[in-house]
């Protein structure tokens, strides 16, 4: 693989375009809006500038990584030439489904389709296509630049070549691949965010407060972060959403979203891009 094209331009896609960019792929960064690209661009030198100051990257390999990525706001002009496409959008289905199909009209037959969903059913995803078999789930962590784990979905259909080449590609990422299966939530969010919902329950019920809920977490069972938190940092609204998305996959009201998670984001409260949630930024 050389080309890679990244579709979506926020928190995650500008994570992947400056993981692959900084090993030597060409990155093909795609949004419809100009203003998110100028967005990702300067995060992107942010996050390298981090980096240069660990003693991680030379100021060379700055200048290589940046040189590495071009950016467009057309989907059809972005994806031609690409060996894998990385859709890397919110996470709503309706929405990727419409970009894993452009993506599936304009890009070369034997190009592999990932989606960096949480949540969303790879199958169905693959659906909107016609090369069921080349659509997979490459979920990254976030920060991209930072978290090792890639969670690789396989859908109903995706060729075992497809798996491993994107195992590979994972590999040359300097990241650790883990192979799972197309359930709703996959493993990370089947775990996490049930965890993160009960302990907004607990909130919600007056057994303690947000410190000490995330104090109990990270000095009873070592998380580097405490689930309140945790959930400022991913976003309120995108908790809900996948807690939703899992309850409507399994069919089973355990992952029903808390009333208080729900409130919050009705208020807006959705956590560190919004200045408040569980706590203030």
């Amino acid at each position: 693989m050389k080309n890679i094209s990244v579709i979506g331009a926020g928190t995650m896609g500008n994570g992947i375009a400056h993981v692959m960019a900084q090993k030597g792929f060409k990155v093909n960064l795609i949004d419809a809006q100009s203003a998110a690209i100028d967005k990702a661009l300067v995060t992107i030198a942010k996050n390298l500038d981090r980096q240069i100051a660990k003693g991680i990257i030379t100021e060379v390999e700055k200048i290589s990584t940046l040189q590495n990525i071009q950016c467009f706001t057309e989907i059809e002009l972005g994806v031609k030439e690409a060996d894998l496409v990385i859709e890397a959008a919110t996470e709503n289905s309706a929405i990727k489904k419409l970009i894993f199909s452009a993506a599936d009209q304009n890009a070369p037959a034997a190009c592999i389709l990932a989606s960096n969903t949480s949540s969303i059913s790879i199958a169905a995803l693959a659906s909107a296509t016609q090369r069921p078999s080349k659509v997979i789930g490459m979920h990254f962590m976030n920060p991209v630049p930072v978290m090792k784990l890639v969670e690789i979905i396989n859908g109903a259909a995706t060729d075992p070549e497809v798996t491993e080449t994107i195992v590979a590609l994972t590999k040359v990422l300097d990241k650790i691949p883990c192979v799972v299966k197309d359930f709703p939530g996959f493993i990370a969010n089947r775990i996490l965010m049930p965890m993160i919902n009960e302990a907004i329950h607990a909130l919600s019920e007056g057994v303690s407060d947000a410190t000490t809920i995330d104090q109990i977490m990270k000095l009873g069972m070592a998380h580097p972060m405490g689930p309140l938190q945790l959930a400022d940092y991913i976003g309120l609204d995108v908790c809900k959403n996948i807690l939703s998305i899992m309850q409507e996959g399994f069919k089973d009201t355990k992952y029903a979203p808390c009333p208080l998670l729900v409130q919050m984001v009705d208020k807006g409260k959705l956590g560190v891009k919004t200045g408040e949630g569980f706590y203030k930024y």
